[in-house]
């Protein structure tokens, strides 16, 4: 063990240092770099007997103490956990950075860490780059435990590689504090093994799917408390002033016996079949089978799991989720296997033998009390056709076509609809979606895919698609299309050339696989003009063939488009074209901070906000969402943000929250997300302060959207 004290006179150690020697070093008054932190001259005693040293970082870009060795570098060969005894001396969070540098620039390990108000706990930093994901889950635990000996607190995410043959600093630091914060540092260890980082792992889940590592006022500990709580009756619904869809009876609008979108007075509408205004506020995936995890490879993670007979044999199945094209999920673990359901086992705890039954007819009435007038994407279709409220549909696009990477590839890559086999997959997907329903006038529309790879991150993100069609095979119909285009541009391969600045000697080099094509820049306006042009046509050829497929097996509801989450001026553009509704994926503090509103208003065409949510790490998953607040007392007025400023936009015609359940702890079988960001959690109890705010904004909002 290796040890350096960060209290009194704060010695600095030098490579192989034991307990004894660290002592002779104090003596000798070595300090660490303070920069921009103010150390306090008294040393505290911790409630535990633990000697610390009051540290405080004063307002400024990133303060930071930088702890180095008296001579030369640290050698930590053999170690595994550098370990810090800490506490935060504010009433409220604070966030810790933890860096580790080698002897190098390209040596670094990085970790950032939440350290909540309490008493003191030891964090443990892995010595090598880690993940969540290595677990099988996309957001660790993030919270102190008890490992017998005292609270720990695990980084459970590190970034970068070390040489630890040569360590030169630890730097501890606080990124932008607008205040003074104050932190309490003790002993400062490297231990080997990752045992730390092993147990913060463990045990993370009780018999009821929920997390052990804190607790939150929905929290059950026994199958009566369950019960009791499930059971609670929701608040009556209020429909007064509106049809039977839920259309305002105050806003008279074309009657057509289906829903359909319509402008008047400057705002957009969606149209009940009955003819009157109707804002959309919907939930996606409100259905009982979407919160399965593996447990197979994790078994030390859940206490109580139930055995695999009997009457829990129906909450266990098998399935795989390896895709390679997929960059959701990649690089975790345990992707495959033996999988158990915590919330259909907990509904079976509630009802029996007739639980899905009890909980369809449950949740209709709880969506119907909280205000939301739509059974968004991903639903149970039995709850649409129980004709309660109005639903939509989704057309999951599938089959043996070609595709093209763009890099961001979330997931999958993108369709190749210039591979007559995609018109045959949206044909069949088309049919496959209308069957039964295309006659149903609570049916609201379609949704085509979701968050395509349209574009990708960074600069030159919106190219992402075109420079990924000239990097495919030659085969790719794709790429032919793209050439075909450019032969008729340019007609001779070196006129091509001397517009984008490259070496081009015939048409043929174009062919090759992984063809350099060039990024848009100021000295070649036509490359961004000719992808540009390319983008145009590879987004209408997409949307007119899936709307085609769609009109073509049921002429009579609207098409809401694909659910853009990455997109670029010239997708959204043909989508507004082919689509009755353009749907996007908002993940913000405000809809029009995730979408070009003016634009929208350009191209004339009604918007509907297809996904949003906010998340918090206090009740139970240990991810927070795309789209976070600080605790759970906050999403409420987060929620009640985001619905005022959609329902004040005249083209915004709904809005649908992702998603009705809380993901399980250790991840969803898709790819291991595991967020807070649910209206009930996996016991199927309400968060009770948050369904509370959510409806009396949504009553508000669905009696004032015209205004």
């Amino acid at each position: 063990m290796k040890r350096v004290w960060l209290f009194a006179v704060a010695a600095l150690f030098a490579g192989h240092l034991m307990a004894a020697e660290v002592a002779d070093l104090a003596a000798a008054s070595t300090r660490p770099d303070l920069q921009h932190v103010v150390r306090a001259a008294a040393t505290e005693t911790a409630r535990d007997g633990v000697k610390q040293q009051r540290y405080t970082f004063q307002p400024g870009a990133q303060p930071q103490i930088v702890v180095r060795p008296a001579q030369g570098a640290w050698n930590w060969q053999g170690q595994g956990e550098l370990r810090l005894r800490v506490q935060n001396a504010m009433p409220w969070a604070v966030t810790l950075v933890v860096d580790i540098d080698g002897a190098d620039a390209k040596q670094h390990l990085h970790a950032v860490v939440d350290l909540p108000a309490g008493p003191a706990q030891t964090l443990a930093v892995p010595l090598r780059a880690v993940s969540p994901l290595a677990f099988g889950m996309q957001a660790g635990p993030t919270r102190p435990f008890d490992d017998g000996g005292g609270r720990l607190l695990v980084a459970t995410t590190v970034e970068g590689k070390l040489d630890l043959s040569a360590v030169r600093d630890v730097r501890l630091a606080m990124p932008a504090p607008q205040a003074a914060q104050a932190i309490l540092f003790g002993r400062m260890d490297v231990l080997p093994g990752e045992a730390a980082l092993h147990d913060a792992y463990a045990g993370i889940v009780d018999r009821y799917g929920q997390s052990t590592r804190e607790d939150w006022p929905e929290k059950v500990a026994d199958d009566a408390a369950l019960r009791a709580a499930v059971k609670q009756a929701p608040p009556v619904a209020s429909a007064s002033g509106e049809d039977r869809y839920g259309g305002r009876m105050d806003v008279r609008l074309q009657k057509t016996g289906w829903f359909h979108a319509q402008k008047a007075d400057g705002r957009w509408w969606l149209v009940t079949p009955d003819g009157h205004g109707f804002f959309s506020l919907g939930v996606n995936t409100v259905k009982a089978d979407d919160t399965r995890t593996y447990v197979q490879g994790r078994a030390s993670m859940f206490r109580d799991l139930p055995a695999d007979g009997g009457v829990w044999a129906a909450f266990y199945g098998a399935g795989d989720n390896r895709n390679a094209q997929q960059g959701a999920g990649a690089g975790r673990c345990c992707d495959h296997g033996q999988w158990f359901d915590f919330y259909a086992a907990n509904l079976y705890r509630v009802d029996g033998k007739g639980w899905l039954t009890a909980w369809r007819a449950r949740t209709l009435v709880r969506l119907k009390g909280w205000g939301f007038n739509t059974i968004a994407n991903w639903s149970d279709p039995a709850l649409g056709a129980m004709h309660q409220l109005p639903y939509t549909r989704e057309l999951d696009i599938r089959g043996e076509f070609g595709n093209v990477a763009t890099g961001y590839d979330w997931w999958g890559r993108m369709p190749d609809p210039f591979d007559p086999r995609f018109a045959q997959a949206a044909d069949a997907a088309a049919a496959k979606a209308a069957q039964g329903v295309r006659n149903d006038p609570w049916l609201l529309g379609y949704f085509a895919d979701n968050e395509l790879s349209w574009a990708a991150y960074g600069p030159q993100g919106r190219w992402a698609l075109a420079v990924g069609t000239l990097h495919g095979e030659a085969s790719s119909d794709a790429k032919q299309a793209f050439i075909t285009e450019l032969k008729k541009e340019y007609g001779a391969p070196d006129k091509l050339a001397a517009a984008w600045g490259i070496a081009l000697s015939s048409w043929s080099a174009l062919d090759a696989a992984n063809f350099p094509a060039p990024a848009p820049s100021e000295a070649h306006p036509a490359i961004a003009a000719d992808y540009s042009v390319w983008l145009t046509r590879y987004a209408e050829r997409f949307f007119r063939i899936v709307a085609a497929a769609i009109r073509r097996h049921d002429p009579h509801h609207l098409y809401l488009g694909s659910r853009f989450a990455v997109s670029t001026p010239e997708a959204i553009a043909a989508c507004a074209r082919y689509c009755d509704v353009v749907s996007f994926n908002i993940y913000a503090d405000e809809p029009q901070h995730g979408f070009d509103a003016a634009a929208m208003r350009r191209l004339d065409k009604p918007v509907i906000i297809s996904e949003f949510h906010f998340g918090s790490g206090d009740c139970g998953p240990f991810g927070k969402g795309v789209v976070s607040v600080w605790n759970e007392a906050q999403r409420g007025p987060a929620y009640a943000r985001y619905l005022q400023a959609a329902a004040s936009d005249p083209d915004i015609v709904g809005a649908h929250w992702f998603e009705y359940v809380d993901e399980p702890v250790t991840g969803r079988l898709l790819d291991g997300e595991n967020g807070h960001f649910g209206l009930v959690g996996i016991t199927d109890i309400p968060f009770a302060g948050f369904v509370e705010t959510v409806r009396k904004t949504n009553q508000q909002l669905r009696h004032a959207a015209a205004h």
